[in-house]
């Protein structure tokens, strides 16, 4: 299973390679992709293998020329893609939202991987990132305390991650034409779209695609830290405080106009346009986090 999930993560991200060239233009050597890609050449040679077949591009001894550009149906679904630590966040903050986790609440490791078809280590590992930020304590036999947090913590929470981020939406602008982070980018912009047209029946898929957003700007600069500093800031930001349910759709609504502004920002690559709407978007997500906090005390 991780070997079938990393090879289709590895052939989606050359499909966004392929995109990114010209039609007849060469895919690369082995070598080059084995290192774009942070895979082995054996794993190359098998994604190599599914474009020939999908007819993207076309081997003639040590040329891989582009036959056609990918088409949304090339690529496989996200879930598919995923690693046992992604599916295993996904499904955690999921519980956390449907279970409304309280402080003092207990939590059961056992039970959790029995609940999300996984083993009791990959379940460990999670809860310990959270352990770090001192939003878990760690029981004997497998038992969590869920902690929660202060407004105090909130407010260095969403400092530190303004930091980072305004340090990654520097450097995505800064990003080579060429880059896969450009065609995602692109993938995204139009899921916002397609959102916020079907709002009134969708507004509850927000918080995934908000996730999926910020964590791809946070790409632009990889850092080992923020990357487990990011869970945190997903289950605060989008799990164990969901807000005021009545103007949940409203809020949400804003949040995707702020998201395509900062998109458009983005791909201006004018620092001072991009800096004004990752503020003014950090700004909001600041805000209505604390209000929520003064609505449930």
């Amino acid at each position: 299973m991780k070997t079938n999930t990393l090879y289709k993560r590895s052939y989606n991200q050359c499909l966004d390679l392929v995109a990114a060239r010209t039609l007849g233009g060469d895919l690369g050597s082995e070598n080059e992709l084995a290192a774009a890609l942070d895979v082995s050449r054996t794993t190359v040679r098998a994604v190599l293998d599914g474009l020939t077949a999908a007819g993207l591009i076309g081997i003639d001894k040590r040329a891989k020329r582009i036959l056609r550009h990918p088409a949304p149906a090339d690529y496989y679904p996200d879930t598919e893609t995923e690693s046992v630590a992604t599916t295993v966040e996904k499904k955690f903050m999921a519980w956390i939202q449907q279970g409304d986790c309280k402080p003092g609440q207990h939590i059961s490791g056992l039970d959790l991987a029995r609940q999300f078809g996984t083993s009791n280590s990959a379940i460990r590992e999670h809860l310990n990132q959270f352990s770090y930020f001192g939003l878990l304590e760690r029981r004997p036999n497998s038992r969590w305390v869920f902690r929660g947090f202060t407004e105090e913590f909130a407010e260095e929470l969403t400092e530190v991650r303004e930091m980072f981020e305004l340090r990654s939406a520097r450097r995505f602008i800064e990003l080579d034409a060429k880059s896969p982070l450009w065609q995602e980018l692109d993938r995204i912009e139009e899921q916002h779209v397609a959102l916020l047209k079907d709002i009134d029946q969708r507004f509850m898929e927000f918080s995934e695609l908000d996730q999926r957003f910020h964590s791809l700007i946070n790409e632009a600069a990889p850092n080992r830290f923020m990357e487990m500093f990011f869970d945190v800031i997903s289950m605060v930001f989008h799990y164990h405080y969901p807000w005021n349910k009545r103007d949940e759709k409203e809020r949400n609504a804003v949040a995707i106009q702020e998201h395509l502004a900062y998109i458009r920002g983005l791909k201006s690559r004018d620092p001072e346009r991009m800096m004004t709407a990752c503020r003014a978007h950090l700004d909001t997500a600041r805000a209505s986090l604390l209000r929520s906090m003064e609505v449930r005390r």
